[in-house]
C-alpha cells in the first residue's frame, strides 16, 4: 500500500477501510474540522503531500508555523513508523518543494495587489463601511475609470477621493450625494489600514497567480505557504485578501470541467474569519464563488474548528469531509456536534454524534466522495502519520529555501508607477502654473497622453495666445488643425495603448466590465 497515491488516489487514513480522496472528485470541496489541538493541521499537512506528490500545486495560509515542516524531510518516530506498520506501510521520510509567501515581505516574497483589482466591494469590506460609504467608494472608482487613473496603491486611492471631494457638487447631480465628511470617514479607515500594513499590500509588482501553480523538476506541485500569523492580528486583512485571491483565480483560469486532478487545490484556514460579520451581498458571492470556481479545477478546503461556522450553503458544497474530535461543553458546542452528525453519510455501525466525542487526537471521522460523487459511508479513522517534518523549521531553513525559490527577485521590490496620485498632482501644478501649461518642470499635464497631445498642438499650432482675437479664416483654421490633431493623438494614444499592454489595457477592461467580484459578475 502506498502511503501517497494508489490510482489516482490519496491515501489519508485508515479504519474499517482505508479511506482515500479520489482525485477526479478532489475539486468538489472539503471542510476540516475540529477542536483545538485535535489534529486538524496534521490533516491538512497530509493532504497537502498528497496532492504536491502527484503534482498537483497547493496554496494554504500557516496560521502558527506549523505547516513550515513540510518543507523538510520528517523523521521517523516510533509513534509514526508503528502507526504506519498498522496501515500496512512502511514509513518513509520525505519533503516536498515550497514556497514561502507573506503579505508583509519578512518570511516569504512579498504578495502584492493594486487597489483597483481589489475592486470596491472588497475593499468596503476591508475599511468596515457602511453603505453609504462604500457608494462614495464606488463613485470614485467610477470618476477614476471615466478619467483613465490608475488606482494601484494607498496614494492613488487617497488621491482620488481628495479629488472627488474637490468636485463633490458637480458629482453629486450625477451620481448622488458626495458628502466631504463621508470622504474624510473613507480617508481615516484608510490610515486604519495603513497602520496595518496595508501599505506594503497595495502596490506593484503585483501577484501573478501562475506563479502559484508551479511543479519542480520531478513534477511535484509546490506548496504556497502564506505567513500568517502577522497577519492574523489584521484578521479582516486575512479574510479580504484570501476572498481576493478566490475571485482572482476564478477570473482568470478557463473552463476546464472536471479534470482527472486539480490544476490548484485551495486550503483556507481559520475558515470562520471570511463569514463573521459579512453582508449578505458578499456572503451570496462567497457561495456562487465557491460553487463554480470547481468547473475551474481549483478545490478549496476549509479549516475551521466548527462546521456551524460556515453558512450552510457553503457547506453543501463541501464533498470531502474529515471532522476531528469536538466537545459537547456547552449547548452550543452540542448544537455543533448534532449539527456535525448530520452532515455525514449515516453508517449502521457508528453513532457518528457520540463518536465525534470519544475521537483521539489523530482520529477523524472520514467521509469522502467516491464512484460518482456519492459520500462514502462515514468512518472512524486513523490519520496517517506525515512523510515530512511535523513543525516549524528554523528561520535558517526558511531563508535558505526562500533564496532557492523560482520566484526569487520577482516581487522583491516594490514599483511605484504612474498612476493616479502622479497625474493628479501633475493636474494641480499645471493648473496652479495657468490652465495646462506645463509645470516646475517642464511636464505637461495628462502624463505620456497629455504630452503627446501637447507635442502634436506645438506641432500644429493650437496652442491660442492669450488675448488675441481671431479672425474667421482663423477660427476656421484652426478648427481644422484640432479636429486633424485629434485624430491624430487619438490614433497614437490607441498604439501607445495597445503597446503598453498589461496594466493600462486591463485596467480600462476592468471599468469596463468591473463587476463587485472581478470576474464573478462578467458572467
Amino acid at each position: 500500500m502506498s502511503a501517497i497515491d494508489q490510482d489516482g488516489k490519496i491515501f489519508v487514513g485508515k479504519g474499517e477501510l482505508p479511506q482515500y480522496l479520489t482525485l477526479k472528485l478532489a475539486n468538489r470541496h472539503g471542510l476540516v474540522t475540529g477542536a483545538t489541538g485535535t489534529g486538524k493541521t496534521v490533516t491538512l499537512q497530509v493532504l497537502a503531500e498528497g496532492f504536491s506528490a502527484i503534482g498537483v500545486p497547493v496554496f494554504a495560509a500557516d496560521i502558527k508555523g506549523d505547516l513550515s515542516g513540510i518543507a523538510e524531510p520528517g523523521e521517523a518516530k516510533e509513534a509514526f513508523v508503528s502507526r504506519a506498520k498498522s496501515m500496512g506501510f512502511d514509513y518513509q521520510p520525505d519533503q516536498f518543494p515550497v514556497m514561502f509567501w507573506d503579505l508583509f515581505g519578512e518570511q516569504g516574497h512579498p504578495v502584492r495587489a493594486t487597489i483597483s483589482e481589489m475592486g470596491p466591494l472588497l475593499l468596503a469590506r476591508l475599511l468596515d463601511l457602511n453603505d453609504t460609504q462604500e457608494g462614495v467608494l464606488n463613485i470614485a472608482f467610477r470618476v477614476a475609470d471615466e478619467q483613465g487613473l490608475l488606482l494601484l496603491d494607498l496614494k492613488d486611492l487617497r488621491a482620488i477621493l481628495s479629488h472627488v471631494a474637490e468636485r463633490a457638487a458637480e458629482l453629486t447631480t450625477a451620481y448622488g450625494n458626495v458628502s466631504k465628511a463621508t470622504i474624510g470617514t473613507i480617508q481615516r479607515q484608510l490610515l486604519v489600514l495603513e497602520n496595518q500594513g496595508g501599505t506594503k499590500f497595495f502596490s506593484e509588482p503585483a501577484l501573478r497567480l501562475t506563479d502559484f501553480m508551479k511543479t519542480d523538476r520531478d513534477g511535484r506541485g509546490y506548496v504556497n505557504i502564506l505567513a500568517a500569523d502577522k497577519l492574523m492580528e489584521s484578521p479582516r486583512l486575512y479574510a479580504t485578501f484570501l476572498l481576493w485571491l478566490l475571485s482572482e483565480l476564478f477570473e482568470e483560469l478557463p473552463e476546464v470541467g472536471d479534470p482527472d486532478k486539480p490544476k490548484l487545490v485551495f486550503f483556507f484556514d481559520e475558515a470562520h474569519l471570511l463569514f463573521t460579520d459579512a453582508p449578505k451581498a458578499l456572503l451570496d458571492k462567497i457561495e456562487q464563488v465557491v460553487r463554480l470556481i470547481r468547473s475551474k479545477g481549483v478545490g478549496v478546503y476549509f479549516v475551521t474548528q466548527n462546521p456551524l461556522d460556515v453558512p450552510d450553503k457553503v457547506l453543501a458544497q463541501m464533498g470531502n469531509r474529515v471532522q476531528h474530535a469536538l466537545r459537547a461543553f456547552t449547548p452550543r458546542d452540542q448544537k455543533a456536534v448534532k449539527a456535525a452528525a448530520e452532515t455525514f453519510r449515516p453508517n449502521p455501525k457508528l453513532n457518528t454524534a457520540q463518536v465525534i466525542t470519544e475521537l483521539g487526537k489523530g482520529e477523524a471521522l472520514v467521509s469522502f466522495l467516491e464512484g460518482n460523487g456519492v459520500p462514502a459511508l462515514v468512518d472512524r479513522a486513523l490519520i496517517r502519520p506525515p512523510s515530512a517534518r511535523l513543525g516549524v523549521i528554523t528561520p535558517e531553513e526558511r531563508k535558505a529555501i526562500i533564496q532557492s525559490s523560482p520566484c526569487k527577485g520577482k516581487y522583491d521590490q516594490a514599483v511605484d508607477s504612474e498612476s493616479a496620485y502622479e497625474i493628479l498632482q501633475a493636474r494641480a501644478k499645471a493648473e496652479a502654473a495657468g490652465n495646462g501649461q506645463p509645470d516646475a518642470t517642464g511636464a505637461p499635464a495628462g502624463g505620456i497622453l497629455g504630452g503627446i497631445g501637447g507635442f502634436l498642438g506645438g506641432l500644429f499650432g493650437t496652442n491660442r495666445v492669450r488675448g488675441q482675437r481671431l479672425t474667421t479664416t482663423q477660427t476656421i483654421a484652426r478648427e481644422v488643425t484640432r479636429t486633424v490633431t485629434n485624430r491624430v493623438a487619438g490614433q497614437i494614444a490607441a498604439d501607445v495603448g495597445k503597446s503598453l499592454g498589461g496594466r493600462t489595457g486591463s485596467t480600462i477592461g476592468r471599468a469596463i466590465i468591473r463587476g463587485t467580484l472581478g470576474g464573478m459578475l462578467r458572467r
